[in-house]
Parts: C-alpha cells; sequence; structure tokens
C-alpha cells in the first residue's frame, strides 16, 4: 500500500483496550468483597485500571490534529476547522453535565453530585483548547513544538498549582476542577489535561503521514520515543523528587510521563496488531467497542454503580468479579452492535443480519 486508509483501525483498536480497561477499573472498584480488596492482585489490577481515563484523554489528543485537518481539507478555512473542533469540546463539557443529572435522577443522588468534576468535564475543556492551540500555530514543527511545551509546563506545574493556599478561596465546585476537593473531583485539569496535549504531539505526527510508509516511520519513532521515555521515567521516579509536595501516584510528573512513555508505545503495538494480513477487513470486538466508546462510557457506568446492580455491590469473591467481568464485556459489545444497527436503521441504511454475521465471522 502506498496510501493509508482514510480511518486509522488501530486507533479504535486501541480505544476499545481502553474501554476494557475502563470497565475493569469500575467493576472490580464496586463489585469486588471487601476481603479481596486487601490482597495484592487487586493492588495490581488497580493499576492497570488506572491505564483507562489516561489512554482515553491521550486519545482523544490524538483525534483533535486529525479531525481539525480533515475539516481543513473540506473546508480550506483554518478558522473554521479550529471552531467546528472546539465545539467538540465544548459539546462533550456539555454532555458531562448531562450524564450528571441522568445519574442523580436515576439513582436518587444528592443534588451536589450535578457538579462532580469527571473525565468529561476535563477531556472537553481540554479538546477545546487543543483545538484552539492547533489553529494557533500553521506549521507540523510550530504545533509540535507548542503541544509539547503546554505537555511539559502542565506536568511540572502540577505539584505547584494543586498546594497554592489561594485556592481555598474559590468555590468548590470552581476549585475542584483544579484540585481534588472533597467528593466534587474524581478528575482534575492538573495533570490530566496534559494526556490530551501529549496525544495531541502524536496526532500532528500521524496527521502529517501522507502515504503508508511515512506512518509506517512515524509508528516506529513513537515505538522507540515510547519505550526511551517509559525507561527513563521509570529510573527516575526511584531518584529524590525536585518537587517537595509531590505524590507519585497523583501529582508527580515522573509518573505522568512514565504513563505517557507506555501510551505512546502502546500506538506502535497496536498499529503492528491491527497489520496482520486481513485484519483490517475482518469484523474486530475491540475495535467495535471503540468506536463505541462514548456511549459504552455513558451506559456503563450506572449499571456498574447504580441501583440496578445493588444486590452486586461490595459482594463478589475475586474469581467471581473477573467472570463478571467477562460477561459484562460481551454484554457491553451486544449493546454497541445494537446501538450501531439502530443509527444505520434510523439514517434509512439497515445492514441484514445475515450480512453483518458474515463480516463478524469472517
Amino acid at each position: 500500500m502506498t496510501t493509508r486508509p482514510a480511518r486509522r483501525g488501530y486507533l479504535d483498536w486501541l480505544r476499545g483496550v481502553a474501554v476494557l480497561v475502563m470497565i475493569e477499573a469500575h467493576l472490580l472498584d464496586s463489585w469486588t468483597r471487601f476481603p479481596d480488596r486487601q490482597t495484592r492482585q487487586f493492588a495490581y489490577a488497580m493499576i492497570v485500571g488506572g491505564f483507562g481515563a489516561p489512554l482515553f484523554l491521550f486519545l482523544a489528543g490524538v483525534a483533535v490534529p486529525l479531525s481539525a485537518a480533515s475539516k481543513l481539507r473540506r473546508t480550506g478555512d483554518v478558522r473554521a476547522a479550529t471552531r467546528a473542533v472546539a465545539m467538540r469540546g465544548l459539546e462533550v463539557f456539555g454532555l458531562a453535565f448531562l450524564f450528571r443529572a441522568q445519574s442523580w435522577i436515576l439513582s436518587w443522588g444528592n443534588a451536589r453530585d450535578l457538579l462532580r468534576v469527571d473525565i468529561l468535564n476535563i477531556m472537553g475543556p481540554s479538546i477545546a483548547a487543543a483545538g484552539w492551540m492547533w489553529g494557533a500555530v500553521q506549521t507540523q514543527r510550530g504545533r509540535i513544538a507548542l503541544f509539547s511545551a503546554a505537555t511539559v509546563i502542565t506536568s511540572l506545574v502540577t505539584p505547584a498549582v494543586r498546594a497554592l493556599p489561594g485556592l481555598s478561596l474559590l468555590p468548590d465546585p470552581i476549585e475542584a476542577y483544579i484540585r481534588p476537593t472533597g467528593n466534587l473531583s474524581n478528575f482534575v485539569f492538573f495533570p490530566w489535561m496534559a494526556f490530551v496535549f501529549a496525544g495531541a504531539i502524536a496526532g500532528v505526527i500521524l496527521e502529517g503521514a501522507r502515504d503508508a510508509r511515512t506512518e509506517r516511520r512515524a509508528i516506529i519513532a513513537f515505538a522507540v520515543a515510547g519505550l526511551a521515555m517509559t525507561i527513563g521515567a521509570y529510573g527516575a521516579s526511584f531518584l529524590p523528587s525536585p518537587f517537595s509536595n509531590s505524590r507519585f501516584w497523583t501529582t508527580s510528573p515522573t509518573f505522568f510521563f512514565l504513563r505517557v512513555g507506555i501510551l505512546t508505545t502502546a500506538i506502535a503495538a497496536a498499529y503492528v496488531w491491527e497489520s496482520r494480513p486481513g485484519a483490517a477487513v475482518k469484523f474486530s470486538p475491540l475495535r467495535q467497542l471503540g468506536k463505541t466508546s462514548l456511549f459504552i462510557y455513558w451506559i456503563h457506568v450506572e449499571m456498574v454503580y447504580g441501583l440496578m446492580s445493588l444486590g452486586l455491590h461490595k459482594s463478589l469473591s475475586w474469581t467471581q468479579v473477573w467472570v463478571a467481568w467477562a460477561v459484562f464485556c460481551a454484554f457491553m459489545l451486544v449493546c454497541s452492535i445494537a446501538k450501531d444497527r439502530f443509527v444505520n436503521w434510523w439514517n434509512g441504511t439497515p445492514v441484514g443480519f445475515k450480512t453483518e454475521w458474515r463480516r463478524m465471522t469472517s
């Protein structure tokens, strides 16, 4: 092949991996019984589960330059392309509040929960910011430099920003976006938005790959740079931290770059896997989940944490919870396929059952 495909299936596949990791983190957190939560296996599993959110944010960043460049090719207007991506970010931000309202209604929650800051609250504004940054610079090198600077600065200032005494003067719903505040913060801008900026670097490089050969070179560069960053950050984690108020698992720039290195390498791994002979034309459960990741996120949280699974909360053994995870992931795949079939039907392009079955089993 001398030309690259219009849609990069390996990014959808990697997003599908993020879906599985996300479900694992939430389901183990909600359904595992207390004795098994004290084991080393549970701790390791939750560390793995902790990569779901960074991977989603990272891939959201990758999509920013790809989406903006696609819109630029259609319109020829940089401002229009920038505005479209920024509006998508604001749309995600609005969906965050709609999601909270749904959870509040279905779970009879506290009205204060409507202001809780979750991943969509951080992802939306970060996408919008990355979109405007993309439009502010017109060259590939300039965009890489700008996103790199934003990534490094955001990660390095995180310990100091979170320790600012003046933040306590802000209303709690505002402070919760900057540093953890009571039970209002599941995510905060520092350092989480830096994952979007880091992903945008990869997105700029991929967008500049005009043919398959150039894209393969970019993938090799991702593998080398990602491994080097991972090894370097892991080695640096054993050194004394220059930040007196930094904690490794929350605010450490070392831990941030360790995760970015792993995520960058994961793009290369996904590319290799999806480059197998015939892989592009075969049905892939992970690609399917990846294409509907927002939908899966939207429906699964209430199923895992809400009233409909109340009898399972903190009640399953270590073995039972993994069986439940496998069954739940299969059910999410069915929901994903059903959702696509409904959308196709709604748009007047239904896909027959036999056609879809042949595609899945071929």
